[in-house]
């Protein structure tokens, strides 16, 4: 009897050791943003799935996604536990708007409408593909809803079609083709 508390009190000391290591994961770090994150998203963790912005991050297809979401200080929010389903426009969708516009609501002073644009691109709770209906009302971050729609085999969320999706640790990202615009408030 004896022997087997033994075995069990070193069984104990191993695991905590090991879980004290892994608490150096937790340190924040500073991003190529310059800035020192001390939130969600300045957690190191190289062994669990990433996260919503850590995929966009590692996508050279969200960069104009990525700068967009940094400049409307957001990573923090999308970096939490959610569960999220963010709908991300291609780099060559925001390419798609009027000249200029990216480059102005990358401006500080256009911080709240950039936020605005993009949580409607967000929405609480994972909606995977197979979840998706047609005629479908999804309620948005930034409280305003839209639509999905499904034509020739293909689905859209108001008028930009998914074209991929990849699953994160703390949601979905559908991949789509263009910029969904919040409707324009009354």
């Amino acid at each position: 009897m004896k022997t087997i508390l033994r075995a069990f009190a070193i069984i104990a000391i191993i695991i905590s050791l090991v879980s004290c290591s892994t608490k150096e994961g937790s340190d924040t770090k500073t991003v190529d943003t310059g800035k020192k994150l001390s939130g969600q998203s300045g957690v190191k963790d190289g062994m669990s799935k990433k996260d919503i912005v850590k995929v966009a991050v590692g996508s050279a297809d969200h960069t104009t996604l990525v700068a967009a979401v940094k400049a409307a200080d957001l990573v923090d929010a999308l970096s939490n536990a959610g569960p999220f389903t963010v709908f991300a426009p291609v780099n060559s969708a925001f390419e798609k708007l009027p000249k200029g516009t990216v480059e102005e609501l990358l401006k500080p002073e256009n911080k709240q409408k950039l936020a605005d644009i993009l949580q409607h691109h967000v929405a609480v709770a994972v909606y995977k593909i197979s979840m998706l209906k047609d005629g479908q009302i999804l309620g948005m971050v930034d409280g305003s809803n839209a639509k999905i729609s499904k034509k020739d085999g293909a689905i859209y969320i108001d008028k930009a079609k998914i074209i991929a999706t990849v699953e994160a640790s703390n949601g979905i990202i559908h991949v789509i083709d263009e910029v969904i615009l919040p409707p324009a408030k009354k």
